[in-house]
């Protein structure tokens, strides 16, 4: 399938037009991946997508285009080259997983249902319905390419206002900035990005950056990687991946809310036990409020010693740098021999503000950012901001058992109402202000 004619300064565009890996995701689906295996290998799940962009909708012709591409997506399969290096670069992938891995084909025809639903008045406009079923081990895979399609469809076919050119050269200059004020920082693009060309277009920039920069001076920054493995493979990175959410989401639907985070934390630990490095041993505190992972991570002091820091995903940032201080405190851990992870909607600003919080309270930061690395662009119309897709697909069910998702930002829950508001009221947080109805 072709889009035809130029579209603005983004050249003419195939359906085929950037390389099919099934590496093109985020590191942590991959780990993720080989835990669900040993763990709960027969489980069988369903996502949804939501556009939080209500008013950028999409036309007939973009859901096509992402039809077809995710189709695409039955063709991926681990090639040799991909197996060697991941067996190199990523020791703690064991050989049967990556065994597995290179024999999976995923069935895209029967695993995902996208639909387009016009708008009554004008049929050619409308939303997006998606939903992803199928075992949670086969289709962890289709969250991330899914939603770079989806923006990538879009920005093809609906908002063409914008071009590719300055886009490394931004990037460089943000790397620049963030390198020589000491700042350790990951690339998280790829699920937001516009297009997988913008995405490899920043990553030239980057590595420009920290070629020029890094190690010149003393408390000179460091790109730590990318959380790419397609990516990281291309350009000599290190992949980078905490846990994602539908992990914790997953094993409190199946085994209880209570202490889901101590049973996720603890079943992580089984595949990956620790190591020097501890690399994969960071905590995602918001997947039922920070407040309550911090229940599970006081009566465990030995396991908090274990792991090497933390990952802060919605809310206040600030507010959680103090309140993680207080339970390290409390656990008579040294804060400033942890990290925490910074990832919620940062640009370089944002960074340098954090860095200065975090190390004033006493922790080592450590930054993943995303959209505004992979898709920061201008409309050519007036130089304007061209709006991203602020968009995402959550777990939606285990085993027909509904899948909730309760963030720092408390009024932003993911999930069945009903069942957010029976695993609030379980957890003793607040339902509409009110706890346990007192």
């Amino acid at each position: 399938m072709t889009v035809n004619g130029n579209l603005n300064g983004v050249a003419d565009l195939e359906l085929e037009d950037h390389p099919l890996s099934i590496l093109d995701t985020d590191l942590y689906k991959l780990t993720m991946q080989q835990a669900i295996l040993e763990h709960f290998p027969r489980a069988t799940v369903s996502y949804k997508f939501t556009n939080r962009s209500k008013d950028m909708l999409f036309t007939r012709a973009s859901v096509d285009l992402a039809q077809a591409s995710i189709l695409r997506l039955g063709k991926m399969s681990l090639t040799g080259p991909e197996h060697a290096w991941l067996s190199t670069t990523c020791p703690y992938f064991h050989p049967s997983y990556l065994s597995t891995l290179a024999q999976l084909r995923l069935n895209p025809a029967e695993q995902v249902k996208l639909s387009f639903l016009p708008l009554p008045q004008d049929p050619t406009r409308g939303r997006v319905e998606l939903e992803i079923s199928g075992m949670w081990w086969q289709t962890i895979l289709y969250e991330v390419p899914v939603m770079a399609i989806l923006s990538d469809a879009y920005f093809r076919t609906v908002d063409r206002d914008w071009t590719y050119d300055g886009q490394e050269e931004k990037a460089y200059e943000k790397a620049t900035t963030l390198l020589s004020h000491g700042i350790a920082f990951s690339e998280f693009g790829t699920r937001r990005r516009r297009s997988y060309r913008s995405q490899k277009l920043v990553m030239h920039g980057l590595v420009r950056a920290r070629d020029e920069l890094e190690g010149k001076k003393p408390g000179m920054g460091k790109l730590s990687g990318t959380s790419n493995v397609h990516f990281a493979m291309m350009f000599g990175l290190t992949p980078v991946g905490t846990i994602a959410h539908e992990w914790t989401m997953g094993i409190a639907a199946l085994h209880g809310y209570e202490h889901a985070n101590s049973i996720a934390l603890d079943l992580w630990e089984e595949t990956y036990p620790t190591t020097p490095s501890n690399a994969l041993h960071i905590g995602l505190t918001d997947t039922f409020s920070s407040d309550v992972f911090f229940r599970d991570f006081l009566a465990d002091p030995a396991r908090a010693r274990r792991w090497r820091g933390l990952r802060q995903d919605s809310g206040s940032p600030e507010a959680y740098t103090r309140r993680a201080k207080e339970v390290y405190d409390q656990l008579g851990i040294d804060s400033r021999e942890k990290v925490i992870i910074y990832s919620d909607g940062l640009d370089v600003p944002r960074c340098l503000e954090l860095k200065t919080v975090a190390e004033e309270v006493g922790f080592i930061p450590a930054f993943g950012i995303g959209t505004s690395l992979t898709n920061d662009f201008v409309r050519v119309s007036d130089g304007k901001r061209s709006r991203p897709l602020n968009m995402v697909i959550k777990l939606h069910s285990i085993d027909g058992v509904p899948c909730v998702k309760i963030s720092d930002e408390i009024t932003k829950n993911t999930g069945d109402p009903e069942a957010v508001q029976v695993v609030k009221e379980r957890l003793g947080l607040p339902v509409n202000g009110i706890v346990n109805g007192k």
